[in-house]
């Protein structure tokens, strides 16, 4: 008997990996956490940060599901909702003026196509109470902004901020110094972020451009997270150390992040790219 086959294109964005899969002939993915995990592998699968999966929703709506490399779900992926994007246009779904409204575990995302190749996702608005976090270091009413935190023997002054997903923020003089294998698992286990958390390490080169290297929950040091730009940037805000508009450099390359003062939404442009096209045997 054939084993069934399921086809798969890779995309990246910015070095932020993921391996996509047109799953809309059902509204359950078809690959589990654990072929997550084996396909993931960058030594004996496809090498990829995560699965990402195009799902079925309604209307004129489509649903986004992830898998990262470590089988867990998270909420939102900002470096691959842009990836789906492109790969929905690859796939010739129709998009009126160039936008898709994709559906996540973080709420609806509006999608914009641009004409020069880049993509903006509106983000929505920044979430910043304690129990949005979720965190148990501040009252649940509270916001946790420039907060004194032990992690690893020393005080880290941090900020945190959910973006659909929960981001911790630490500003540095020299980010390129920070021993992010040793530090950041520590500070994602830290017991004050009860589902984890996602690290963000940044340094303010100017009020327009600040450069940030990420451990993502669940996936380990990455070339970029687009959710964790987003987060760093209302993070410089709300420590007075940037604008609303802002470069963020990292690993991978540039996002422009603006946090909208009329709307309060964050809003996130960079590429997305085509790696190459497979077949998984199942």
């Amino acid at each position: 008997m054939t084993s069934p086959t399921i086809a798969f294109t890779k995309y990246h964005g910015l070095g932020n990996d993921f391996i996509l899969i047109d799953n809309r002939r059902s509204n359950e993915p078809y690959l589990s956490p654990e072929l997550a995990i084996k396909y993931c592998d960058r030594h004996f699968g496809i090498g990829a940060d995560g699965v990402i999966f195009l799902l079925p929703d309604s209307g004129d709506t489509y649903r986004m599901r992830i898998f990262n490399s470590d089988g867990s779900e998270p909420e939102m992926c900002g470096n691959g909702i842009r990836c789906l994007a492109k790969f929905m246009q690859d796939l010739e779904i129709l998009a009126l003026d160039n936008s898709y409204s994709i559906q996540t575990n973080a709420g609806l995302m509006g999608i914009k196509l641009n004409a020069d190749g880049q993509i903006t996702v509106d983000m929505g608005e920044p979430r910043l109470l304690a129990q949005e976090i979720p965190t148990t270091l501040a009252e649940s009413d509270q916001k946790v902004i420039n907060l004194p935190l032990e992690v690893d023997g020393k005080v880290w002054n941090i900020t945190t901020v959910s973006m659909g997903n929960p981001h911790c923020m630490t500003f540095v003089t020299d980010v390129d110094s920070i021993p992010l294998t040793e530090l950041g698992v520590k500070f994602e286990q830290h017991l004050g972020f009860p589902q984890r958390t996602n690290v963000e390490f940044i340094e303010v080169v100017n009020s327009s451009y600040i450069k940030m290297r990420v451990w993502e929950r669940g996936a380990g040091i990455t070339l970029a997270c687009g959710t964790g730009a987003c987060a760093s940037v209302v993070a410089g805000v709300l420590n007075g150390k940037c604008d609303r508009l802002c470069t963020v450099n990292l690993p991978g390359g540039n996002l422009k992040i603006n946090w909208d003062i009329s709307t309060n939404h964050v809003l996130m442009t960079g590429t997305a790219d085509k790696v190459f096209t497979g077949i998984i045997q199942c």
